[in-house]
């Protein structure tokens, strides 16, 4: 059993570092550079090339049942739950079997509103203390429902 973090821009590495030190498991926190690697043990920061997807592809390639994913990439997170892990946004929202597909849809028709309004701008809400706490919370479910598994 792993963790997984999809780093890029992901606002709660710190969080997720000390709960899986806690239950002492492999974390694995994946980019193409620029942030500062952790020295705790149990932490392992992958840089992967510069390129589109890059860190999805290696995270898809390498999760399966039994771990857990944070990311906030939807395309990612469908890969990941078709491969049996938990998978949670950054705001602590499970992504799962039952509800991927909607999530997925909801997405790509946001992007096709997006792109048909050039001058749409923000729109996105700010990361607070209550996402911060639904995560820790939703993290220590999704850790003991992927050691059920």
């Amino acid at each position: 059993m792993s963790l997984y973090i999809d780093a890029d821009a992901c606002p709660v590495k710190a969080e997720s570092e000390r709960v899986a030190t806690r239950h002492r498991l492999k974390m694995y926190v994946v980019s193409n550079g620029g942030l500062r690697p952790s020295q705790n043990p149990l932490v392992e920061t992958v840089i992967v090339p510069e390129g589109p997807d890059i860190a999805d592809m290696w995270i898809a390639d390498r999760v399966g049942p039994g771990d857990v994913v944070v990311t906030g990439d939807i395309p990612l997170a469908a890969k990941c739950v078709e491969a049996g892990a938990q998978v949670l946004k950054h705001n602590g929202e499970p992504l799962t079997q039952a509800n991927i597909g909607n999530v997925l849809a909801t997405r790509d028709l946001m992007t096709d509103l997006r792109s048909a309004d050039p001058f749409r701008q923000g729109g996105g809400k700010g990361f607070t203390k209550a996402d911060r706490s639904r995560f820790l919370d939703a993290l220590e479910r999704a850790i003991r429902a992927a050691a059920k598994s």
